[in-house]
């Protein structure tokens, strides 16, 4: 019956929510489970207009959170709104380097939500300054308005931590979770959450719910992936090493093709010459046996994603396999 209905509880995703909010640290205590990332970027973006009494939301220039309607418009990128008129929340973009960002903003008039990704994945696996975020969430704190960290691509031990902000001490009230949540096998997302940003939900449980959000099957692979991950966490520390080592040697033979090596962890871009370079690139290393993730959003730049169940072995074949197709790719 839990399949069928949200009146009633189950077991299962009891102890899926608890399982997370611990695994984070337990500060904060409140778990709400969607499908996908979109799903978890919209109720987070809903809670917080509707705890705050307020409307407008800060996100980053080239942040990505999604492609429904609500989590486009804090998506950046003009790109995946071709034929939209508007998107329906009241978002304001501001520079990712700046500082003072936040408290302009909110000088000019109160947000509900600040909204930003650690790691900028789609942009290019683009850090944001922890000084910067810092900044950005204490002055958001002292006007009340509520901090969001997406963490959809770089959380959960893809960029070294199970939260990169809670990591590197920011204040935050919700992280959002997805990809290795369920072990890249079943859809299942998450935003961890403060009571603040969770209370409306907590008064009126149905005021957002999804048929199959909070599904036993999918979180029952909740405990089961998150204790694999933190198992394989030390080699994932490794694997990390022998990238960052690998990446620059790469960086150094070729300096007329790669331009940078940006990124964190296990999250890493090759920024090539020209969109040109970096879609033969892509073509060439598929070509070689080697799958990877273009950018849209940065379209110089080829995202690296290694498994933490990747080897060693696996490691030095890539990484000979990327050497090889950067020296095969055209330039400018």
């Amino acid at each position: 019956m839990p399949t069928a209905t949200h009146s009633l509880a189950n077991p299962v995703t009891a102890r899926a929510a608890d399982c997370l909010a611990g695994h984070l640290g337990g500060t904060l205590p409140k778990v709400y489970f969607g499908l996908n990332g979109a799903d978890v970027v919209e109720v987070a973006v809903k809670l917080a207009r509707l705890a705050t009494g307020r409307d407008r939301v800060i996100a980053v220039r080239g942040g990505f959170h999604g492609k429904s309607l609500g989590a486009l418009a804090l998506t950046h990128s003009p790109l995946y709104r071709v034929g939209l008129q508007g998107c329906a929340v009241d978002v304001v973009h501001i520079d990712p380097d700046d500082p003072e960002a936040v408290a302009r903003e909110l000088a000019t008039g109160p947000a509900a939500a600040l909204v930003f990704e650690p790691v900028q994945g789609e942009n290019g696996a683009v850090p944001l300054r922890t000084d910067v975020l810092r900044r950005w969430c204490a002055d958001a704190g002292r006007h009340g308005t509520l901090v969001i960290a997406d963490e959809i691509q770089c959380g959960l031990r893809r960029c070294g931590e199970p939260s990169v902000a809670l990591a590197e001490g920011l204040p935050v009230d919700g992280v959002l979770l997805g990809k290795p949540l369920g072990g890249g096998v079943v859809p299942l997302s998450a935003l961890v959450c403060s009571e603040r940003l969770y209370a409306p939900l907590a008064a009126d449980p149905f005021l957002h719910s999804a048929t199959f959000g909070g599904h036993p099957l999918s979180c029952a692979a909740l405990p089961a992936a998150l204790g694999t991950i933190e198992q394989l966490a030390g080699h994932g520390r490794l694997l990390s090493t022998l990238l960052d080592t690998g990446l620059d040697r790469l960086r150094s033979r070729h300096p007329d093709t790669v331009r940078a090596v940006p990124g964190r962890g296990l999250l890493r871009g090759l920024d090539l010459v020209s969109p040109a370079t970096a879609g033969a690139v892509v073509v060439e290393l598929a070509a070689r046996g080697l799958l990877v993730s273009p950018c849209l959003g940065r379209p110089t730049t080829v995202r690296l994603l290694p498994p933490l169940v990747s080897t060693e072995a696996d490691l030095a074949e890539a990484l000979d396999i990327l050497d090889a197709a950067v020296a095969a790719a055209p330039t400018p």
